[in-house]
């Protein structure tokens, strides 16, 4: 307390700050992590007059005086207790051209500034080269104005008389307007607009005519430093999409109830202070960007399930549901299979035939396209006994036998085969990078191939994750970009679907392939793809078929009814035992999609029939590279434990192998320490089993290398 002779009182002084910092304690303390109060109304910022200057104390000018008597509210800023004698000259912004001078008027005369007439024997700050005349109070509690206590700095800062032009400290951008400066830092500078931004800011529909809203408050937080951006999984702004990468030090708005993150730019707007919502390229509303009309065929994805397909897509909708039974006798010749065709539809009497139904666990792919199938009619293999579990789709019956002017190869024709003309037909498709056995579109001289899906990937799309705006497909440029999907990049000269006004990307197999909806046999409800972190969802999420933490950035399933989440890679584990778990990796599809395994093998290094199948734990170690065997494509012994990679099958040590990104031939041999690093992968090839150049120093795994052959 502090006793001064202008009050009958004494007078504590209080920190605005520290009122504001236990209030906030004092309110988590109470209400915790409860999400019920969604209504919440933001208690307004501390306010009142001054009893010396009738000016708004509030909580920028930080330190204030209050009387210590319940029954008194007197209350008065700092600097106006410090008015102990006054200036008789001072150089005021309203009059810079002159020095104003205290003066005794007699007679009647206006302030300049409040409009405030007086009688004489007042005195005023007045020019002596001009009629004007500001009081007292107007003349030193502008003074006192121009310094602003401001959270974000721990210093004050002083208001600058002129606009500039200068970089913001707060927002990160470059302003023209008035700027706050720190004096002590001299190179700390606030634009005037990110000074008076809200703590607290609460924004629904009806203030932005449904372009962005969000359920909780969203508090001011003044910075962002990498430790916190990699605790939220690094994440993206909610309104615009982009990161926040390099601005640890600036200013943003975040939800504490839920990974929820706004720059401040996005979250208001310098037209209509606080409440106008850029929509412009980002996730908030945007603009339908095309007519209906003009894109009758558009595709328009997620696919509602796995029901759909782009085959489905594009033949079934051609041919129609009539062309189902036209075959006499229901069975069909063709070229993919040895066996006649059997077509399975509502009046077959085979009560043992099921189709795909994760739910039950039962597992049906399509041999052409590699996709579940999942209702009638459908080909199956005609033989009687299980050893064949051969499958078509009816529509993939009815794919063309060529693709002319695809768009990765339009110098040739791309030819179908049932088979790729490599080692158990499986090839690495030319756009979705991903592996497969199922049919194949191939330009057999320059060893292009891509799979039946792909071989038919639509021009343009449109997608529920970026409505309202065509994706058309591109190729990448050499500036890399991301995908939205798996936040991974997208190479040079690979496809994408692209968003020409928005910062937005696909790579193909996350836009076709991840469908909107899935079914768990532990969850009675459907799981819908996510693209953003869930609304009052703070926690750390994990999947729950693998059982590990993932990046919520990223896609992924959800049941907002049982709360529970899976990554978009480990879905194919639903038809798994409980005990599978899936080594997720940074893609969002699981590497294997694309492959039917199942089928007896005989391979020249073992005597006995192998078995065809995904790798799991318990397969222990590659016969031949010395590898887990786990979560890869694997030949397994039906009468011994003898297992080993797909492709280690033909593999001899010591032998010589070309493969198809190299010029030169290999040799298989066991890596040293001076092998370096793989040159697919880049991590250390030491004393694993590996193709080493014999003319250069290229060297590489024997996982991460494909389509290799004997040099005969």
């Amino acid at each position: 307390m502090e006793v001064f002779d202008f009050h009958e009182h004494p007078l504590i002084l209080v920190d605005l700050e520290l009122v504001y910092e236990e209030k906030q304690d004092a309110y988590e303390d109470e209400h915790g992590d409860d999400d019920d109060d969604v209504n919440l109304v933001i208690e307004e910022e501390f306010r009142c007059p001054c009893d010396r200057c009738d000016e708004e104390i509030n909580e920028h000018h930080r330190y204030y005086y209050k009387c210590s008597s319940d029954s008194c509210d007197y209350s008065i800023h700092k600097f106006c207790v410090n008015w102990k004698g006054l200036p008789p000259t001072l150089k005021h912004p309203f009059h810079e051209p002159h020095i104003l001078t205290l003066k005794h008027n007699y007679f009647t005369w206006r302030c300049e500034i409040c409009r405030k007439e007086y009688e004489n024997s007042e005195e005023s700050y007045s020019c002596s080269h001009c009629t004007i005349h500001i009081d007292r109070d107007c003349a030193l509690t502008e003074e006192y104005k121009r310094v602003y206590y401001h959270p974000s700095h721990t210093h004050p800062l002083v208001l600058i008389s002129k606009p500039i032009l200068c970089y913001c400290h707060m927002c990160g951008k470059e302003h023209k307007g008035n700027f706050y400066q720190c004096n002590t830092c001299v190179d700390f500078f606030i634009h005037s607009d990110c000074v008076a931004l809200p703590r607290k800011l609460f924004i629904q529909d009806y203030y932005t005519d449904g372009a962005f809203s969000h359920t909780h408050p969203l508090t001011l937080s003044y910075s962002f430093p990498k430790a916190d951006r990699a605790a939220a999984s690094y994440p993206r702004c909610r309104v615009c999409g982009k990161s926040f990468m390099d601005q640890d030090t600036l200013s943003s708005y975040k939800c504490e109830k839920c990974w929820f993150y706004t720059h401040l730019d996005c979250a208001t707007s310098r037209k209509e202070p606080f409440m106008g919502i850029l929509t412009s390229p980002g996730l908030g509303k945007l603009s339908k960007n095309y007519k209906d009309s003009d894109h009758p065929d558009l595709l328009h994805l997620p696919f509602t399930d796995e029901t759909h397909s782009i085959l489905k897509h594009k033949f079934f909708r051609t041919i129609g549901s009539e062309s189902f039974g036209v075959n006499e006798g229901k069975l069909l010749t063709h070229m993919s299979h040895p066996h006649p065709l059997t077509l399975i539809d509502s009046n077959c009497n085979d009560i043992t035939l099921s189709c795909h139904n994760p739910m039950e666990k039962i597992e049906l792919l399509c041999n052409g396209c590699v996709r579940p199938i999942t209702s009638m009619p459908f080909y199956k293999c005609s033989k009687e006994d299980e050893s064949c579990n051969f499958a078509l789709h009816e529509w993939c019956t009815r794919l063309p036998d060529q693709v002319q002017n695809h768009p990765g190869h339009s110098q040739h024709p791309l030819v179908l085969l049932p088979k790729a003309p490599y080692d158990f037909g499986v090839f690495e498709c030319a756009i979705c990078k991903l592996d497969c056995n199922g049919f194949v579109y191939s330009c057999v001289d320059c060893g292009y191939d891509v799979d039946a899906s792909c071989a038919f990937i639509p021009e343009e799309i449109t997608h529920q994750a970026h409505p309202n705006h065509l994706l058309k497909r591109v190729q990448s440029k050499p500036n890399t970009k991301q995908c939205r999907a798996c936040i991974e990049d997208i190479h040079e000269d690979d496809f994408s679907f692209s968003c020409g006004s928005c910062d937005f990307d696909l790579h193909p197999g996350c836009a076709l392939l991840l469908q909107q909806t899935i079914r768990h046999k532990f969850d009675k409800h459907p799981m819908k793809l996510s693209y953003l972190p869930i609304e009052n969802h703070k926690n750390k999420y994990f999947c729950e078929i693998c059982e590990k933490k993932f990046d919520p950035e990223r896609w992924f399933y959800h049941c907002n009814e049982c709360v529970q989440s899976m990554h978009t890679c480990c879905t194919p584990f639903l038809l798994e035992c409980e005990g599978a778990h899936y080594s997720f990796s940074d893609r969002s599809l699981y590497k294997h999609v694309n492959i039917k395994f199942g089928g007896i093998h005989k391979i020249e290094s073992h005597p006995h029939p192998l078995s065809f199948v995904h790798g799991t734990p318990h397969d222990g170690n590659c016969t031949v590279c010395l590898d887990e065997l786990s979560y890869e494509m694997i030949f397994k012994c039906l009468e011994c434990e003898f297992a080993i990679h797909f492709g280690c099958c033909k593999i001899k040590f010591g032998s010589i192998y070309n493969i198809k990104s190299h010029p030169h031939p290999l040799s298989f041999v066991q890596g040293t320490p001076n092998d370096g690093h793989c040159r697919e992968c880049w991590r250390g090839l030491s004393y694993k089993m590996i193709f080493k150049c014999l003319e250069c120093e290229f060297a590489i795994h024997v996982k991460c290398c494909k389509n290799f052959s004997p040099v005969e």
